[in-house]
Parts: C-alpha cells; sequence; structure tokens
C-alpha cells in the first residue's frame, strides 16, 4: 500500500475506566450508614435489567440516574449494590424485572438500550461508563448466584450488594472477576490479528483468552496465542487493563514477542488469522483501508494495544 499515511488524531479514552466514584468500602459494613445514605437527597441509582440499561432521554446525551424512588417504581426485584460515593453523593444501583424493562421500551421519555451501545455511541456521558460497567456486572452476579453453589440453599445478599451469605452451610461468597489476556503478537514491523466468529464483518482485533489456575499473565499470553494461531512467543510486555462487563472480566492487555512466523490457525476459536503489516494495521485503524477493513472500535482495549503498536509507543520485538 502506498500513498500519505493516515492520521490517527489525539487519543480516544479508553471505555470503561477512569471511575469518579469512591468505592467507601467501610460504608458496607455498616447496615445504618448505608440506610443512611440510601436516605440522602443526593442518592442516585442506575436502573439495569440484564443486559439492558435504563436511560431519561434528552436532547444530546441521556441520563442514567435516577432517584431511588423513581428506580424503584420501575420494578426493582430488590437487589440493590452500593456502588460508592461519587464525592458526597452516594450512587447506587438497582435489577429491574424483565417486565418492566419491556414496558420502559415503549415509553417515550426513556431509552432502553444495552451498555456496549451506550459505550460505542456514546449516549451518556464518559463518567457515567465506570459505575455502569461496576453496576452491570455485580449486578449480573447476583443473578446468577441466588443459590449456594456449596449446599444449594438460598443465599441473601449482604455488606451492600458485595457479599452474598449462604444460611445453611454459612458460606460466604464474593463477586468474581474473570481475568482475560488479550495481547498483539509482533515480530519485524508485522503484527497477528485474529477474526472471531462473532466479530462483526472486516473487523480485526487482537488474540485472546481466559487465563487458567496455576499461571502467570505472561504463560497466558505465551499459551492462547500458541493454541489459537500457532505462533511461539517470547517476551511479553503489559500494555494496561480494562474491566470489561460482559459479563464480568478484567481484559489484561499484552504487546508479545513473536518467535515464530508460520500460523497453525484453531478454527474452532477463530475464523481467520494472518499477519499485517504496519502500515496496513494504520488504515484499518484510520478506518481508510481500501478493502474496509478495520480494528475494534476506540472504546475497547483491542484498540489501543493496537495502536500503541502502530504509533511505536512499544519495542517488544528484538
Amino acid at each position: 500500500m502506498s500513498g500519505p499515511r493516515p492520521h490517527l488524531g489525539s487519543k480516544p479514552r479508553l471505555g470503561y475506566v477512569g471511575s469518579r466514584i469512591e468505592r467507601a468500602a467501610e460504608a458496607r459494613q455498616d447496615a445504618a450508614a448505608l440506610a443512611a445514605l440510601g436516605e440522602s437527597a443526593d442518592a442516585r441509582a442506575y436502573a439495569i435489567g440484564g443486559e439492558m440499561v435504563v436511560l431519561r432521554r434528552a436532547d444530546s446525551v441521556h441520563h442514567p440516574l435516577f432517584t431511588l424512588a423513581d428506580a424503584q417504581a420501575f420494578g426493582a426485584t430488590g437487589e440493590i449494590v452500593f456502588l460508592g460515593l461519587c464525592g458526597s453523593a452516594p450512587r447506587f444501583a438497582l435489577t429491574i424485572e424483565r417486565s418492566a424493562i419491556e414496558a420502559l421500551k415503549v415509553r417515550p421519555e426513556y431509552l432502553v438500550t444495552d451498555l456496549r451501545s451506550i459505550a460505542v455511541n456514546g449516549l451518556v456521558a464518559s463518567q457515567h461508563l465506570p459505575p455502569l460497567a461496576e453496576a452491570k456486572a455485580v449486578l449480573g452476579w447476583h443473578t446468577r448466584h441466588q443459590f449456594c453453589p456449596n449446599c444449594g440453599s438460598r443465599t441473601v445478599s449482604v455488606e451492600g450488594g458485595w457479599r452474598r451469605d449462604c444460611a445453611s452451610c454459612k458460606t460466604q461468597h464474593f463477586p468474581r472477576t474473570d481475568p482475560v489476556v488479550i495481547m498483539l503478537p509482533v515480530l519485524d514491523g508485522s503484527c497477528v490479528l485474529g477474526r472471531s466468529y462473532r466479530f462483526a464483518p472486516l473487523t480485526w482485533s487482537c488474540l485472546a483468552g481466559f487465563m487458567e489456575p496455576g499461571e502467570t499473565i505472561e504463560e497466558a499470553v505465551r499459551r492462547e496465542t500458541r493454541e489459537e494461531a500457532g505462533i511461539v512467543c517470547g517476551r511479553v510486555s503489559y500494555f494496561a487493563s480494562q474491566p470489561w462487563p460482559f459479563p464480568s472480566s478484567l481484559m489484561i492487555g499484552c504487546h508479545a514477542e513473536a518467535l515464530s512466523r508460520e500460523l497453525n490457525i484453531d478454527r474452532a476459536e477463530l475464523e481467520d488469522a494472518r499477519w499485517f503489516d504496519r502500515e496496513e494495521v494504520e488504515l484499518m485503524l484510520s478506518r481508510s483501508h481500501p478493502d474496509g477493513l478495520t480494528t475494534p472500535p476506540d472504546i475497547a482495549i483491542a484498540y489501543h494495544i493496537i495502536r500503541a503498536w502502530v504509533e511505536r509507543e512499544v519495542c517488544i520485538a528484538r
């Protein structure tokens, strides 16, 4: 490819990071303090039902916060999580029943949509994305952990929604986060990108996979790259991390030194994978590739991992 290099512009903000919420974990231990926070005139809540978030429509960005009374009136199930304090203002999240979500969809004053669409399309002010990610992940955990995996008895929510207790076997359960490595193997001015079967047409991204018990980050990067693409890697460099609330993961971004070039693609995991040179990837990032190939949206850590390599902010290959 030839011609002038595209200008990528100023760096966008990574999605779901940079929370302004002080989690105030000490308040979770005190039921009276939590009750007082809930009764505060400044208390507000995010209303979430499964994958859907309720927004109050506005001319530009929409409003995701409601008073607790308004949020509960939508049809709250009783699950409520104390997210923390924004300044001195308490922030909560409530689970909304599925039937209530469906009823809200037809009311013109509300927009009910999924968190991924909210982030990609900038439907709310950026400071709401981290607490929305926090809220969705924890409320989703409550939905999936109504019963104790140890004895099967029903569990109850305690400590502001940050623990579930089993009255039968006395086991305490805490929200989990699943670590995922997401990496860009690079060698001599080229990198490996892959296509998952679930990707939008023409989108290519970093390789990724869940870490396994007993693994370091570096070991997981090397294993997943070898399993998915057949590439052997050496040095691994940590880049950044991102909460990914789909349903509750931590994306651990890395660059990896590829020691081999021949691909052996696991077609059960990937539709395709191939090497790209830096110039072609730059065109993909700028949405100016002649064949329409592209990278993930800039809210995703994959975009930032790829862009850092294109702009030579990392030097992992020898």
